[in-house]
């Protein structure tokens, strides 16, 4: 199986760490942009692995990965036309959507949450509910992780500006300094950010309900001009995807996949330990409770909680007029064939 190189990102607002490497691609390859909302390669595995092991290419597309600052500019980027595929959380898209931006989730990669709201290990706050008058840390002004600790928040009966604070301080070391300097009580992060903190002597835990976990998380997008008009793309996309998921999920590849995200993020394969913990961390979100209909697929029941915490928080401020519309479940369908499911 031909292995490749990765390109290296020429646009990214907050470059991937480290400088990928660069690969001579056959000629023929259609160039397309893929972005993240953070610069971790391990957050979006499927795609490096994909790059990594020639699944891309056999769909006839190079793939440049940008990274950039939450889900807000992805989503930015991908109504600009800037980049053909995103990997958004699911209520800034339901926001953006609110908006006129008509972006479609197309793969459920965080089928379980990603996300949750943390506190020092030595906090006296035993649940979300002790948070009043607090404030919560965020790693962006805009991303998955404001949507989802909002609707944490909203659940026990909480209002952002009445009963709690955000405050965005970014992730790694600036939310390290943020939870030492009392600047923040708790921190909404993903499995990935929480790991960051414990990894570098900031123990915390997680005190999310856990009827939350049923929330995914950041998922692979697309515009709907896009899959109308250009669907031959979206579905070599996906089967490359999922290939690359699938190929992940399997111990017997472990070393590969490793070594694939240590060339898209040179700096997360610094510490072989850290890493590997990292991505086990992260690959276990992406296998959904129920695997009957394979990988990456959407329940349409808790498209309408999300759908609902956003109109209750006031994220969105009417009802979407067609909900359906935000995602779909043919694309999915179309990898997991890809991979024999």
């Amino acid at each position: 199986m031909n292995r490749r190189t990765f390109t290296k990102s020429l646009l990214s607002a907050v470059p991937v760490a480290g400088a990928f490497g660069s690969g001579a691609f056959a000629q023929g390859l259609r160039d397309i942009t893929f972005v993240q909302p953070s610069p971790s390669a391990i957050n979006s595995f499927p795609v490096f692995v994909a790059i990594g092991e020639g699944y891309f290419e056999e769909e006839g597309l190079k793939v440049t990965v940008e990274a950039i600052n939450g889900s807000g500019a992805v989503l930015q980027a991908l109504s600009a036309g800037q980049a053909q595929f995103g990997r958004p959380g699911p209520g800034p898209m339901l926001a953006a959507r609110s908006r006129g931006v008509e972006a479609v989730h197309i793969y459920n990669v965080a089928a379980r949450s990603n996300f949750g709201i943390a506190v020092q290990e030595g906090s006296p706050i035993q649940n979300v509910e002790e948070l009043r008058g607090k404030v919560i840390g965020t790693g962006t002004a805009d991303g998955a992780e404001v949507g989802f600790a909002r609707n944490v928040m909203t659940s026990v009966g909480m209002v952002e500006g009445k009963d709690f604070e955000f405050l965005t301080v970014g992730d790694g070391g600036p939310a390290t300094a943020a939870f030492l300097n009392g600047a923040i009580d708790a921190y909404s992060s993903s499995t990935a950010d929480t790991a960051v903190l414990n990894q570098r002597g900031m123990a915390v835990r997680d005190i999310t309900p856990a009827e939350f976990g049923r929330f995914f998380g950041n998922g692979i997008a697309t515009m709907a001009d896009t899959i109308a008009n250009d669907r031959e793309l979206v579905e070599g996309w996906s089967r490359a995807f999922a290939r690359g998921h699938a190929f992940s999920l399997d111990d017997a590849n472990r070393e590969t996949v490793l070594k694939h995200l240590a060339t898209g993020n040179p700096q997360e394969g610094e510490d072989k330990e850290f890493q590997s913990a990292l991505f086990d961390a992260v690959r276990s979100k992406t296998i959904p409770t129920d695997t009957s209909n394979g990988y990456g697929w959407y329940p349409a029941e808790v498209w309408q909680e999300w759908h609902d915490s956003l109109l209750a928080g006031g994220e969105i401020p009417a009802p979407l007029d067609d909900l359906s519309a935000a995602w779909t479940n043919e694309f999915a369908a179309i990898g997991n064939k890809a991979i024999g499911g």
